[in-house]
């Protein structure tokens, strides 16, 4: 080992023993020992940002093991890793004599640490245009009021609040809403920012999207204005990042991110984080990065069941002050069971389908909308919806169609829905039977086999099954 790092591996030994583990690994663990001439110890550390920090938290501390180690006259110089142009990062060198034994006190910053808003740059504002406040770029639309809570999300929903009613005072911090696309995860989240600027209107609530944050950093790079950047997202008090599995790959965003998240956080800031798949699950992410977001609390969104969707219907419904029939919404509620955007898409194009064309609201303007925002919906509807219809043709609860009894007027319904599942799906047989009362595979085959041969030989059973292949019928 050479002196240089000998020297340095001593500093670190003392230092472990005075910080908390965390902070020596995020702040101490980064840096290489370069050189020791003329006692002079040079380390290397990631960024101008990272010298900043040490700087402003650790400078007593650093002092005193220089001290220890190198004697009075110990000094330490930065080496910084600077970025240019080029694909590869070159260190430069910053001679401080900060340590030196006739000068205790730390080398001024460029920009401080708690910097003002006048004192620096808003990446949110176009250069030219002076505005002191910063934007909270919240969508207003989506608050608590129209966010409809069901099982699918009620776990992230009452989390959301707490933190909305205690911004950096509660355990979930930080809050990351997982969930696949169009189950409302930009909602939720622009909801809790809402809250909180209605109940605390002195604190900065800051919303953007991940892409907008890495595009913002790239510019800030350009411009040689990256302390600026980083300040001003310090300056906030919530910050809410939108689908951040997008930093995925992107390792100078995640490093100045794990700057701002360590800051914001070690100030009791809140953080927000909305992404499409759990930490466990993100690739292309640095482990420091995804340790931080399993600090606080996870909370995922999953798909509504159909009580879920049809209220969603019905909110909507309300807060634009129309009625549609029973049947519609039920249909479109059945019919698009995975994404919400899209069955809010449909139901908006819907609205407007009958406005401009002055048409009445019916089925069969249901169902070409559908189709529009539906792949292959002209051969598959859900087996839900098939057991809907089913149900309301023999006047049945659907209840009973899952029980066991043996009645055979529930006997006959329950097979029939089982055939047109077979025939309009591409389910299994032993997902249809889990549908149908957690029947097994070969209960499902009998029953396709019983209504084909009924079809055959029950002149009004065959009238059954025409009517209703009608009704399920999409084309």
């Amino acid at each position: 080992m050479s002196n240089h790092d000998q020297v340095w591996d001593a500093c670190l030994k003392v230092i472990k023993d005075n910080i908390p583990l965390q902070a020596f690994k995020t702040w101490f663990d980064p840096i290489v020992p370069v050189r020791l001439e003329n006692n002079i110890l040079t380390i290397q550390v990631p960024s101008h940002f990272f010298y900043e920090w040490l700087e402003e938290n650790y400078i007593v501390l650093l002092k005193k093991v220089i001290k220890k180690e190198l004697g009075s006259e110990g000094t330490l110089e930065y080496s910084i890793v600077m970025e240019n142009n080029s694909t590869k990062s070159t260190p430069y060198t910053v001679k401080l004599p900060a340590l030196r034994s006739n000068s205790l006190k730390n080398t001024p910053l460029n920009v401080p640490i708690q910097a003002t808003e006048n004192q620096i740059r808003n990446p949110f504002i176009i250069p030219g245009l002076k505005k002191v406040n910063i934007e909270s770029n919240l969508n207003h639309s989506w608050n608590f009021e129209n966010f409809v809570e069901g099982d699918c999300n009620r776990l992230a929903r009452a989390s959301g609040y707490a933190v909305a009613n205690k911004p950096g005072g509660t355990a979930f911090n930080p809050l990351l809403i997982y969930g696949g696309v169009g189950l409302g995860k930009s909602h939720l989240a622009n909801a809790i920012g809402i809250e909180i600027k209605e109940q605390f209107p002195t604190k900065t609530v800051l919303y953007v999207q991940s892409e907008k944050f890495a595009h913002q950093f790239i510019d800030a790079i350009k411009n040689q204005t990256t302390n600026d950047f980083i300040h001003f997202y310090q300056m906030v008090d919530v910050l809410i990042i939108d689908d951040v599995q997008f930093f995925s790959g992107k390792e100078k965003t995640q490093d100045v991110f794990f700057s701002i998240f360590n800051h914001l956080h070690q100030n009791g800031k809140q953080i927000i984080l909305t992404s499409d798949k759990a930490p466990v699950e993100m690739q292309g992410m640095e482990q420091r990065l995804l340790s931080r977001f399993k600090w606080g609390l996870s909370a995922d969104l999953t798909t509504p069941d159909l009580e879920t969707r049809i209220a969603i219907l019905e909110k909507k419904m309300y807060l634009n002050g129309i009625e549609l029939p029973k049947d519609v919404v039920e249909y479109l509620a059945y019919s698009i069971n995975t994404n919400m955007r899209e069955m809010e898409g449909a139901f908006n194009t819907l609205l407007a389908q009958a406005s401009l064309n002055k048409k009445a609201i019916t089925m069969e303007l249901a169902r070409l909308m559908v189709d529009k925002f539906v792949k292959n919906t002209a051969r598959e509807v859900s087996i839900e919806y098939i057991q809907k219809v089913v149900c309301d043709y023999f006047d049945l609860p659907i209840e009973m169609l899952k029980s066991k009894t043996r009645k055979r007027e529930v006997v006959q319904a329950r097979q029939i829905s089982m055939y047109f599942s077979k025939k309009m799906t591409k389910s299994s047989l032993a997902n249809i039977g889990a549908h149908c009362g957690g029947k097994d595979h070969a209960t499902v085959l009998h029953a396709c086999r019983t209504v084909v041969n009924l079809s055959e030989t029950d002149k009004q059973f065959r009238l059954y099954l025409e009517e209703l292949e009608k009704k399920l019928s999409i084309q």
